[in-house]
């Protein structure tokens, strides 16, 4: 297997930060907005979206962590640990917020502010996962790897909250605004797992073939120890 250079390295580990710089700008703003937006439209699905981008703010701030310090491999474990808490604290306040709003809980209103940050989203969020996820997988590091599973994960969940806001807005359906949240809260506690048991690492990609095509990492080179 040949090494990465000691310059790609270093390149890519730029390239890292950077992306994480992008995401966590993105994510404070995407946050700020979907939880004044759900709030004011009692909405479950937007407020959840809301903390994701918070969450999502947490785990880039990881990655930027680990990636900050002189090893960043002796970092990595602390960091797809956060990622993964995080992941677990999102599912379990969506669960319990669209629980209540299925069972007496106030109708969620139609948030035309809240259907445009998801299509904005929809559009965004592919491009900073994809990046970052080629660069980490050919650094052969997991938290960056993870970090942009958690950017792919927005991206579905855009798509879900999109859905589940359209249908109450088209069609008054206010209980589609709680089921898209339960959906959100069941895939961030999928996350949640395959962050904490390390499913996301992958060795370096061996040549400069296999990093252009993308198919050069194993995803599936974890254990416990490493």
């Amino acid at each position: 297997m040949t090494a990465i250079s000691p310059d790609r390295r270093a390149l890519l580990s730029r390239r890292v930060r950077w992306l994480v710089a992008a995401t966590i700008t993105y994510n404070v703003v995407e946050a700020i907005v979907a939880i004044s937006a759900g709030a004011l439209a009692s909405s479950a699905a937007l407020i959840g979206f809301g903390l994701d981008s918070v969450i999502e703010v947490a785990s880039a701030a990881a990655v930027a962590w680990q990636f900050a310090g002189a090893d960043p491999e002796a970092r990595e474990r602390i960091a797809l640990r956060v990622i993964a808490v995080s992941f677990f604290v999102l599912a379990a306040y969506v669960a319990v917020e669209s629980v209540r709003s299925l069972f007496g809980g106030a109708a969620a209103e139609a948030s035309p502010v809240g259907i445009g940050l998801a299509a904005l989203s929809l559009a965004i969020m592919p491009v900073l996962s994809y990046t970052q996820r080629r660069a980490g997988r050919e650094l052969g590091s997991a938290s960056a790897v993870a970090d942009s599973k958690q950017t792919l994960l927005c991206t579905y969940l855009s798509a879900v909250l999109l859905v589940g806001l359209l249908l109450n807005a088209l069609f008054g359906w206010a209980w589609a605004d709680p089921i898209a949240a339960l959906v959100i809260g069941a895939v961030a506690l999928k996350e949640g797992r395959e962050a904490w048991r390390g499913e996301h690492c992958c060795t370096p990609i061996p040549t400069a073939a296999a990093r252009e095509s993308g198919d050069g990492c194993r995803d599936d080179c974890c254990d416990e120890d490493r």
